[in-house]
């Protein structure tokens, strides 16, 4: 029988294994942006008995194994259609006029990202808005020419996290906040440290939070009440260690507090405790994190400072702490040290706490229907009702249905709806609302006419706003 191949049940004439080319050498894959990736490779160094005529290559859903493929005549090779947050190998083999050679060793795992574009608006005192200057802007712009941004924080400091797990910072740096070691401000966005494992981050004015890939909790900045978690209240510039545990899961922080869930659904929080903010039952500052409750059914986490909101897996929402404006919802202005339903509803799925210099602020919520609600502090129009009234209980910001994610800022509301626009409301004295102005508003309004914007800070604090949005 002459050596061949099989198509169809028959031999091709002339087909030799023993001609094919060698496996490539894999090299890194990294974010191609639009949901790709790129695959770099060397080619192989026997090309066997032909001419390699192409290259392909494959990327496999490391938790669902779903195959991706894609081909091209030489490196890199990029993959398009991958699920955003999925994490990814992928292998490359060369082929020639005898078939396919072998299969290259696996790849990194890449999780597949949207290339984000970093933007920003409003009061630029310190450099928050990452322009290399402190000059303000009333309409978005651009932080730099980078496509790579993941999750950001805004206020007097900006600090955002890399696809690549990098960590960057700039802005207001008086007590180390930025976490690079000294309490100089900076302009524009400077690296903290070289590692490559940062996950995500939270803020608010003096002090920051980070949590690493491997699951271990960062804070560094102010520490007079104990929010940097250390069992002490010593400030430090750089970024130190909570304990020694690696189950947490997502981080947040608020004035003198900060908040962080675990990977067993419960919630824990350190820090001032004036007005029962920790949640614990006490008004006692803690400096080493303490458990609130016994539940493991928390989901999200959010706080001001002066009172915090959480999201159960049920839907449910449940907040705590300092209420003199009605920002718990319970339909008073009563303190509460231990946390509280709002109404009995379970078509939550977003929730969020924003405040501002005075009062205890206010909350903005999302429900399963896409309808967004807000109650709580309302004297710049920061309810989105039209009007300065306060509300001690939700109530609906117009009749949309079609409101996707929330972002209270101090003085100011923002959110995205499904179709990628960007609505903001409230104060803009500083031309942080983005609509080339220094107006106020009490009904949302669109910033601009982009359908792109992607991503609200995660917290947020002063008056400067960043979002990210995709690339257009």
């Amino acid at each position: 029988m002459p050596i061949g191949d099989t198509l169809g049940g028959f031999i091709r004439p002339g087909y030799n294994p023993l001609l094919v080319a060698d496996a490539p050498t894999i090299g890194t894959a990294s974010s191609g942006g639009s949901l790709a990736i790129s695959i770099a490779f060397t080619a192989p160094s026997d090309v066997g008995g032909g001419a390699i005529t192409s290259y392909e290559a494959v990327a496999t859903d490391t938790v669902t194994a779903a195959v991706f493929t894609g081909t091209a005549a030489s490196s890199p090779v990029t993959i398009t259609g991958l699920t955003e947050g999925q994490s990814y190998t992928t292998t490359v083999t060369a082929i020639n006029a005898y078939g396919p050679s072998g299969i290259s060793a696996a790849s990194n795992s890449f999780q597949a990202a949207v290339a984000l574009e970093l933007w920003g608006m409003g009061n630029g005192n310190y450099g928050a808005l990452g322009q290399g200057n402190t000059t303000s802007y009333s309409s978005p712009v651009q932080v730099g020419a980078l496509t790579d941004w993941a999750t950001v924080v805004s206020g007097t400091a900006g600090l955002a996290v890399k696809t690549d797990g990098t960590f960057w910072s700039w802005g207001r740096n008086h007590v180390g906040q930025l976490g690079n070691g000294n309490t100089t401000d900076t302009s524009s966005p400077v690296q903290v440290g070289a590692l490559t494992t940062w996950a995500t981050v939270g803020g608010n004015e003096g002090h920051s939070a980070a949590i690493k890939s491997d699951g271990t909790l960062w804070a560094w900045g102010y520490n007079n009440s104990g929010q940097l978690g250390q069992g002490n209240t010593t400030d430090t510039s750089s970024p130190v260690q909570v304990g020694a545990l690696t189950d947490w899961l997502e981080v947040a922080c608020g004035t003198y507090v900060t908040m962080a869930t675990k990977t067993d659904g419960t919630i824990w929080s350190f820090g001032s405790n004036t007005y029962g903010n920790l949640g614990d039952g006490s008004i006692t500052d803690r400096s080493s994190p303490v458990q609130i409750g016994a539940l493991t059914t928390w989901s999200k986490i959010t706080c001001n400072g002066k009172f915090a909101m959480a999201l159960k897996t049920d839907g449910t929402i449940w907040g705590w702490g300092r209420n003199d404006s009605g920002g718990l919802g319970q339909g008073n202005t009563t303190d509460y040290s231990s946390p509280v339903q709002v109404g009995a509803l379970t078509t939550w799925s977003k929730v969020r706490a924003g405040s501002d210099s005075g009062g205890a602020g206010w909350t903005m919520a999302i429900k399963t229907d896409g309808t967004l609600w807000c109650w709580g502090r309302n004297n710049y129009g920061q309810l989105g009702v039209g009007n300065k009234d306060t509300n001690s209980s939700p109530v609906q910001v117009g009749a949309l249905t079609t409101w996707s994610k929330i972002a209270p800022v101090q003085k100011s509301s923002y959110a995205l709806k499904t179709d990628g626009t960007l609505w903001s409301w409230a104060d803009g004295g500083d031309g942080q609302l983005g609509h080339g102005n220094r107006t106020s508003y009490s009904s949302p309004v669109q910033v601009g006419a982009l359908t792109t914007w992607s991503v609200l800070p995660i917290a947020a604090s002063g008056i400067t706003q960043l979002a990210l949005k995709t690339v257009s």
